[in-house]
């Protein structure tokens, strides 16, 4: 199989200000892409905004500014950037906001989802592959097992349905027209450039910092499975490479989706003693208020077919990649 180089290559990517979609962009600038971004708000801090060498990318990509839910806007930028490649990022990815608003959360996952959708179906001369970004949530709660693709979408809660909806859009498109869409089924991300600090890793880090004892908002037993940010951007871009035409002129992988993580089983309590060990704070006992509502107790994934298939393989792992968390959080937050 030969795979896509990334080389003048022009590539859509919404969501790319967010954790996933910044180091995404990176990689692909330093490929060479010519990488146009949609973003709706400007936030600082943000590792796209930042004026450290290594990023600074608003000043190497083309930024329009805009929403995902103006169907309009996105396909201009399809049609006038002429591109080639789509990554779709952009969402409300908290559950908490999500149980809040749930209409708003429904507007921007699924309706901005078939926005990108027709936006590439619309111009499928020019479109070549159309990367989707679902979620272990759209799985909904299975009882614990570690889930692979065959499994059903199960979505209950306004998060994790957002998802399961976005999973099930993409692939009417690919059986339904034709849309070279393939689908990425993640674990939770962490990394650089995390600023949403309810989350438990960048949270914990901030409170170790503070020199303050880590909250959990939950019972410190839900279990989940993780992945750095800079495996996930990697995992994005090994399967758009392999979504190449084939000698029947098909897209290769087509509405198929693919897990991606490490097949981890860390309880809430256990990511939050990784991170003080790391942190060197053993002493700062983590405070469990036993609050969180409408979140799914067990998830695990099963990523065989993209290791088998794909042959993607991460190149960081778990500690690793949350020592490199750990001293971006320190850059930034001492």
């Amino acid at each position: 199989m030969q795979n896509l180089k990334w080389k003048n290559n022009r590539v859509f990517i919404t969501g790319a200000t967010g954790l996933l979609g910044s180091h995404l962009t990176r990689q692909l600038v330093n490929q060479g892409a010519e990488v146009v971004c949609l973003v709706r708000d400007s936030v600082p801090k943000s590792t796209f905004h930042s004026k450290d060498p290594a990023w600074q990318l608003d000043q190497k990509v083309s930024i329009v500014r805009g929403s995902i839910e103006d169907a309009l806007l996105v396909e201009r930028i399809v049609n006038e950037y002429e591109v080639d490649s789509i990554f779709h990022l952009a969402a409300q990815t908290i559950v908490g906001t999500a149980n809040r608003s749930p209409v708003a959360t429904f507007k921007a996952n699924i309706e901005g989802t078939w926005n990108v959708l027709e936006a590439a179906r619309l111009h499928s001369k020019k479109v070549k592959r159309v990367v989707i970004a679902s979620s272990d949530k759209a799985y909904g709660n299975l009882n614990g097992e570690a889930y692979d693709e065959t499994f059903p979408l199960n979505g209950q809660h306004p998060y994790d349905v957002s998802k399961s909806c976005t999973d099930l859009i993409s692939k009417t498109y690919a059986v339904s027209y034709g849309s070279p869409v393939a689908i990425t089924r993640c674990g939770n991300f962490f990394g650089p450039g995390d600023l949403n600090y309810s989350r438990i890793i960048p949270g914990t880090v901030r409170d170790v910092l503070q020199n303050k004892r880590p909250v959990i908002r939950s019972n410190g037993l839900f279990i989940r499975d993780y992945i750095f940010a800079e495996d996930g951007a990697h995992a994005y871009l090994t399967l758009a490479e392999a979504m190449t035409e084939d000698s029947h002129g098909k897209t290769r992988f087509t509405g198929e989706a693919f897990n991606f993580s490490y097949g981890l089983r860390l309880t809430v309590k256990d990511v939050v003693q990784k991170v003080l060990k790391v942190m060197n704070r053993p002493d700062l006992e983590p405070v469990i208020e036993n609050q969180a509502s409408n979140e799914i107790p067990v998830q695990c994934l099963n990523s065989d077919k993209a290791h088998s298939q794909l042959g993607w393989k991460p190149k960081f792992g778990f500690d690793e990649g949350l020592k490199t968390t750990v001293d971006w959080y320190r850059s930034i937050l001492s």
